[in-house]
């Protein structure tokens, strides 16, 4: 097994992070001061795991794999997704992060399903610290939602607009 580098770490802990992230901004009203501030942040997750990933390349000795694929099409469908929002196209913002999101879903899918890659062998030779790994990633998942959810409402209530925000389409600002 690899060592667990800081990058390794901060590539595991974003990837983990925006998958959740990215089931809340899902399920939740659309286009309100919470969803943009949490896309953003959702955004800078994204483009962490997809860039980091360029530094980890101990799948195939050194060489990219298919991994380094998905990061690219990330970079560009999440580039995408912004700059749609700012057009405000909605149907493309909506296609590029759902699809983006599912790219990523796919390959923590991958991470977690295969033995010998290191989340799986962490999790078998370290069950506590894998446990408390992961606890920390759901609180630490709470924490940006609770704290976007109370930012956005804040930031509404000084513009004097509605509490959460709510009722504005987003089409003018990602």
């Amino acid at each position: 097994m690899h060592a667990w580098t800081l990058l390794i770490a901060t590539h595991v802990v974003a990837a983990l992070v925006s998958v959740a992230l990215g089931v809340v901004q899902l399920a939740r009203h659309k286009g309100d001061a919470r969803h943009r501030l949490l896309g953003r942040v959702w955004v800078g997750l994204m483009l962490w795991t997809a860039v980091s990933s360029f530094w980890i390349r101990h799948l195939r000795d050194g060489a990219f794999s298919w991994l380094h694929i998905l990061s690219l099409v990330t970079l560009v469908t999440v580039t995408l997704g912004v700059l749609a929002v700012r057009r405000g196209d909605l149907r493309a913002h909506r296609g590029n992060m759902v699809g983006s999101w599912l790219g990523s879903a796919v390959a923590m899918v991958f991470a977690l399903a295969v033995p010998t890659r290191m989340i799986p062998t962490f999790a078998l030779d370290r069950p506590g610290g894998a446990l408390a790994a992961a606890a920390a990633l759901a609180v630490a998942t709470a924490v940006l939602v609770v704290a976007g959810d109370r930012l956005a409402t804040r930031g509404a209530a000084r513009r004097g607009g509605p509490a959460a925000g709510h009722g504005t389409s987003g089409a003018s600002r990602a």
